[in-house]
């Protein structure tokens, strides 16, 4: 890779990339059992569920660029349960699966951590969990109505915090009330999906980088195409996040939206001057919700979403290098944090969000076919739940009728409708435009306009969920 390429990547995928370890591109033809397109966290859980299950399988994983460079190298490393979307989950499948999924995705940010000790992944796992946070007064009480419902199910997981020790804890008096979910654990989201590889690569399963599916052949068996060959699998995983939105499918169902990232120079004497010394990841409650965390050499990690926003399903290489919103999103550092506004930025990144309706992931069989397969929609929080979305691609991909392939994730996307092109893009700009507007006012202390709240009122809430 050269430097200018390297140079582009996000600081996880530069500190965690080694070439001299790069997988060769497929040439030729293959035949697989499964054949996953998706080197991310999903395509490789789904990949190690499938050798877990059956060893013998022949799995081949396809990547256009190299394990980890999409979604999956470029997040917050946040890993958190499905806890703080419930009422999504609730009305998606209804109370009882809701709890079952919830408690499953809480178990899964432990599991992660045990999957690491267990192979020796140097993923920085931090289990100090996750604060929900209002950084205006507008915010506050953003968590009333989730924590509620749980609450009148019987289950806990969050504590509420008094507005002086949500300061305390996260180091900056701009932080003015919030409920924390000690589950939660932060990660280097590139050394884990690297760590992934490695073992998946162990376990017997073909990866091949640099091999971008340029075609699926809908045939039985379906074929995948590559610049340089073809995979003919008995059954075919999509596992490709915002980039499924290729699929028709799928591209009425997701809005692909950029999330942008900047990170500090390492200021771990800052760090502790201001009193966040734990590994505790922290969003506000803002549409366009700011998220940070730290990282082992004392850097501050601080995103936005709500960026770019994708235009008729086309992703490519749009959402790649340097992030053009760095300025807006340092303006967040310094308004949350002023004690550290002057921190020297030495990388800043962004990466594509596959959004939908209800902020919830869909795992579903491509025009009811059982060898065509297809995951995606995980609205920003996806580290922890692929653990769960690899099970599911996995038990649908075996055929099984279990408690994954069953599973209230397990559908189609549904929840809503999304207008075609160009209107979607021109709505979308014009919403996303009033949410900044309406935000900056109630950050300021004043109330937006009338005129201005009418149009941010438009944004669906699971367009900009909690977490990035």
């Amino acid at each position: 890779m050269s430097r200018e390429g390297a140079a582009a990547r996000s600081l996880w995928l530069q500190e965690a990339l080694d070439p001299a370890e790069e997988q060769p591109p497929l040439d030729g033809n293959l035949r697989a059992d499964v054949c996953i397109v998706g080197g991310g966290l999903t395509g490789l859980w789904t990949a190690l569920a499938l050798k877990e299950r059956e060893p013998a399988l022949d799995v081949v994983l396809l990547e256009a660029d190299v394990c980890g460079a999409g979604a999956s190298g470029r997040n917050g490393g946040f890993v958190l349960s499905l806890w703080a979307k419930f009422q999504a989950l609730e009305r998606v499948c209804g109370a009882a699966e809701a709890l079952r999924l919830a408690r499953a995705s809480a178990a899964a940010v432990s599991e992660i951590g045990a999957f690491c000790r267990e192979h020796d992944i140097d993923a920085h796992v931090r289990g100090d969990g996750w604060l929900w946070a209002a950084t205006n007064r507008s915010q506050l009480g953003a968590w009333d109505d989730t924590v509620a419902t749980i609450e009148r199910h019987g289950e806990r997981p969050f504590i509420r915090l008094e507005p002086e020790e949500v300061a305390r804890r996260a180091g900056s008096p701009s932080h003015l009330g919030g409920v924390f979910e000690p589950t939660a654990a932060t990660v280097h989201p590139a050394r884990l999906v690297r760590g992934l590889r490695r073992v998946a690569l162990d376990r017997g399963v073909q990866i091949f980088e640099r091999s971008p599916m340029s075609a699926l052949r809908r045939t039985r068996p379906p074929r995948v195409r590559t610049p340089r060959g073809v995979v003919s699998a008995d059954r075919v995983v999509l596992a490709m996040n915002a980039w499924a939105t290729r699929l028709r499918e799928a591209r009425g169902a997701i809005v692909v939206v950029a999330s942008d990232v900047i990170a500090t120079a390492p200021i771990p004497d800052r760090l502790r001057e201001i009193g966040w010394t734990s590994g505790m990841c922290i969003d506000d409650s803002r549409l366009l919700v700011n998220y940070y965390r730290t990282t082992l050499d004392g850097r501050l990690v601080f995103g936005q979403g709500g960026g770019k926003l994708g235009y008729g399903g086309r992703v490519g290489t749009r959402f790649d290098g340097p992030s053009p919103r760095a300025d807006e999103v340092r303006g967040g550092l310094r308004f949350i944090f002023p004690a550290l506004g002057g921190a020297p930025i030495t990388h800043t990144w962004m990466g594509p969000i596959d959004r939908t309706l209800v902020g919830l992931p869909f795992f579903w069989r491509l025009g009811g076919r059982e060898d065509l397969l297809c995951g995606a929609g995980y609205s920003g929080n996806g580290v922890g739940p692929s653990r769960l979305g690899g099970r599911i691609l996995a038990s649908l991909a075996l055929g099984l009728d279990d408690e994954w392939a069953s599973c209230g994730l397990a559908r189609k996307p549904t929840g809503g409708w999304l207008p075609p092109e160009p209107l979607r893009y021109i709505g979308g700009q014009l919403v996303r435009a009033a949410v900044a507007r309406k935000e900056r006012a109630e950050d300021a202390g004043r109330r937006p306009s009338r005129r201005t709240l009418a149009m941010a009122r438009l944004a669906p809430a699971g367009l900009v969920p909690i977490n990035e």
